[in-house]
């Protein structure tokens, strides 16, 4: 992980950390790099979610980029899926994408993708990375007509829209679903996107004010869904995050069905008809252990990668696998897009529901999940970097460890994205697995 760029890029408290004066930097930086690597001017496409700070972030962002004489492309409010849609369709140089995703709307962050709409190289971002923080002389800008120029296509998430919508050969006709668009990105597309199905279809957490994004809402906070679905006798319910990069569902009786279940039953439905290229699955060492359970009764062959959509997309593309993704609701669909797409895993799971013709309920029963802890320690940066060295925060972990055995597992990993130290664990006994995660939890809160 980078000094500035995290897993999921460039992060922080709007204003505070990531600052007007850092945008411009990144955007004058990425301009530079995109023109040092290419052998045209570069033309830089800007997305944006709904958080009050994106039009600060944004016109800081073109500031920087105009400034070094390459050009900007806004596409206004839209998920982060489709302004990575769009870079390609549009035939832009790069792109950016102004969003913190699923966190509140105090924070923002500025992701960057290449020109065929996947997230930027490691060997980029540190080359943007070692120009915004590292170099001191005053590069020579151009003036005159050299100076770069911004151009509005707002509506070009027409043609996102468009591209989802024929990712499916049903009509969704039949299917009563409600939607919590986190009062985010998604409450610019889902409407248009799932009505043109053919679904009869409620909106919740649809009309957002700059600070309502994510405000118990959305994917991290289902009650209101779950409770909707229920009292409205919805068939499902789908959950967005701000930027609509993921998503998860609950069934008719309001329970949740999460992303390691959304894939097992795609992954399935896939191999059922004869899609499911290399007969394999690319997910994450967070994965549930009833996933890889699944996966051997089925004959399906799975990869686990480390933490983060960017890595399970890395081994899909290197190795050309179709679907992965995380328990947290990022699947990636390599066939129809190239970064988890929220509307779009939404779309194929409708879509598997109609075509087989059983019930949320029922689908989600292939596979059985094993009961699971998360804790979150908030740490300070020095903890964070150094935890697994403390001999007693490591004893502690291999202590664990042999208590479950071989019917369990423990994983303790740093986020990406915020200030804490993840402590996950899993086992049959729920009682015992709590108790175990907040032994590990109180070593680390110790440091």
């Amino acid at each position: 992980m980078g000094r500035l760029f995290g897993t999921d890029g460039a992060r922080g408290v709007a204003n505070v950390e990531l600052t007007a004066e850092i945008a411009m930097k990144i955007g004058r930086a990425a301009a530079e790099v995109l023109a040092k690597h290419s052998d045209k001017k570069p033309e830089i496409l800007i997305g944006k979610d709904t958080r009050i700070s994106c039009d600060m972030l944004e016109s800081a962002l073109i500031a920087g980029i105009c400034s070094y004489g390459a050009d900007a492309v806004t596409i206004g409010v839209a998920p982060t899926p489709c302004a990575a849609y769009l870079i390609k369709k549009l035939n832009c140089s790069a792109g950016i994408m102004i969003s913190a995703s699923h966190n509140p709307f105090e924070y923002n962050g500025i992701k960057l993708f290449d020109k065929d709409g996947y997230k930027l190289p490691d060997s980029m971002e540190e080359e943007i990375e070692a120009i915004v923080l590292d170099r001191e002389e005053e590069i020579p800008l151009p003036r005159d007509e050299k100076v770069g120029f911004v151009s509005n296509k707002h509506n070009a998430v027409d043609l996102y829209i468009d591209h989802l919508v024929a990712t499916i050969n049903v009509d969704l006709k039949g299917l009563k679903v409600a939607f919590d668009c986190a009062n985010g990105a998604s409450s610019h597309t889902a409407e248009r996107v799932f009505t043109r199905l053919g679904a009869d279809c409620s909106f919740l957490s649809h009309q957002p004010d700059g600070v309502n994004i994510n405000d118990n809402c959305g994917s991290t906070h289902l009650e209101n869904l779950q409770k909707y679905v229920v009292e409205n006798k919805c068939d499902l319910g789908i959950a967005f995050d701000g930027d609509a990069d993921r998503c998860l569902a609950v069934d008719e009786n309001g329970e949740v069905v999460d992303g390691d279940k959304i894939i097992a039953i795609s992954a399935y439905d896939l191999k059922q008809r004869g899609k499911l290229e290399k007969n394999t699955v690319v997910m994450t060492v967070m994965s549930n252990i009833g996933f890889y359970k699944f996966a051997e009764r089925e004959g399906i062959d799975v990869v686990a990668t480390k933490v983060g959509d960017r890595y399970v997309l890395e081994e899909m593309r290197k190795s050309g696998y179709i679907i992965g993704g995380e328990q947290s609701g990022h699947i990636i669909y390599l066939e129809y897009a190239s970064t988890g797409d929220g509307q779009l895993s939404a779309i194929q799971l409708l879509a598997t529901v109609k075509r087989t013709g059983k019930s949320l309920k029922e689908l989600a029963k292939i596979m059985d999940q094993y009961p699971q802890v998360l804790v979150n320690i908030t740490v300070s940066k020095h903890v964070k970097e150094n935890y697994m060295n403390n001999k007693t925060v490591a004893c502690a972990i291999k202590e664990v460890e042999k208590q479950l055995g071989s019917d369990g597992r423990v994983l303790v990993r740093a986020s990406g994205t915020e200030p804490l130290v993840r402590v996950m664990i899993e086992g049959k006994n729920i009682d015992e697995i709590t108790k175990q995660a907040e032994f590990i939890a109180e070593k680390i809160k110790n440091l």
